[in-house]
């Protein structure tokens, strides 16, 4: 299974660029920083934003101009007036298995727990080479999209059937997720894409990433998303406009993210700039290195989902409720394989182990809504 600390860095200067392009801050014809000069600002050598820009070409984002640089093209991505934001683990598996039951959790709760704990020994390992991508098969389905901890559940829930169905999983963001979709590298994507000219999640951007194709958007959970802090709060922090505070130190979350859009326009909406909180450009690119860095006592307060904070122990100031749903084609929706995932996902068992990591709501898991 990938993990989201796996992503090359040139897929998160792509996903940046690509919501710079949905949220209307790169129109057609604008001309995208020159290699070297972004190549700096993030830290990384000029061939790993020659990449980043070659899959926005491939994708038929931007185009080459000889002698002007690369440009923004027209896309299904640009929409007058269109703004958006948007926006495991516990302990170690065999001892806490028998402690948790003898101490009367159910097992849905240990086994959420278990999974949380190998999601927090993968955020701690060092990045492992991804093994080469297998061909698809009948009793598979590729994910590609936005990382979540109920993703992880659910691929472990279906292990757990063994129902003859899997799940690959490839972390690209929401946006890369819907364009692998828009070109047949995947069979569903995650997103959690906030429209704010229309005030709903995903269906508008699915709309222009895949216009007139028939799409499901199936919800798998809404997730709490808010401020990580220590026990007991010792800052008294409660909103965003408390991260200017001085002393305080903040950690971010990575350029491109859901959650760093999320962040960035509200904090505008405040009239706070990045440059007024300490911490602003430490970024981590998961919610449970925001967690860790809290908890390690190198953050004062970070943004993520509650999952993470109840993870490690954390306080939590809620902010928001994003909705995460998962995008299938129509033609992918009605096969076996994908009728399988929806069962799956509207099990008893599944919801209980959603229910067991904390922090998501689902009492519209497994619902449908189509586009158009």
């Amino acid at each position: 299974m990938a993990r989201e600390t796996d992503i090359p860095l040139y897929s998160q200067i792509a996903e940046a660029l690509r919501r710079r392009i949905a949220a209307g801050e790169l129109a057609p014809g604008d001309r995208l920083p020159p290699v070297r000069d972004l190549a700096r600002e993030w830290g990384c050598t000029p061939g790993t934003v020659g990449r980043a820009y070659a899959e926005l070409r491939r994708e038929g984002l931007v185009v080459g101009h000889r002698g002007g640089g690369t440009r923004v093209a027209p896309s299904p991505l640009h929409a007058p007036a269109a703004r958006w934001r948007w926006a495991s683990l516990v302990n170690r598996a065999e001892r806490f298995l028998l402690e948790a039951l003898g101490a009367g959790h159910t097992p849905e709760e240990v086994q959420a727990a278990l999974g949380i704990a190998l999601a927090r020994w993968q955020e701690a390992s060092r990045p492992r080479p991804r093994a080469p991508r297998r061909a698809p098969r009948q009793d598979t389905l590729r994910f590609a999209g936005s990382h979540d901890l109920v993703v992880e559940q659910l691929a472990a829930h279906l292990q757990r059937q063994s129902i003859g169905l899997a799940l690959e999983v490839q972390y690209l963001g929401s946006l890369g997720g819907l364009m692998a979709l828009a070109r047949g590298e995947a069979d569903l994507a995650g997103a959690h894409l906030w429209d704010a000219a229309t005030d709903a999640y995903n269906a508008p951007f699915v709309a222009r990433v895949l216009p007139g194709r028939r799409v499901a958007l199936l919800t798998l959970a809404h997730r709490r998303l808010g401020l990580l802090v220590a026990p007991g709060n010792p800052h008294g922090i409660r909103g965003l406009a408390d991260l200017a505070r001085p002393g305080l130190r903040f950690v971010n979350r990575q350029r491109g993210s859901g959650t760093r859009v999320w962040l960035d326009a509200h904090l505008r909406a405040l009239g706070v700039e990045g440059a007024q909180i300490a911490g602003y450009e430490d970024e981590e690119t998961t919610h449970l290195g925001v967690a860790s860095a809290v908890a390690e006592g190198r953050a004062d307060a970070g943004l993520g989902i509650q999952a993470a904070a109840l993870a490690y122990g954390l306080d939590f100031a809620p902010l928001a409720l994003e909705r995460y749903d998962l995008v299938f084609p129509e033609e992918v929706w009605k096969t076996p394989a994908c009728q399988a995932l929806v069962e799956a996902i509207r099990s008893p068992a599944f919801r209980a182990a959603v229910e067991a990591v904390g922090g998501y709501e689902t009492g519209e898991t497994g619902e449908v809504r189509w586009v158009p």
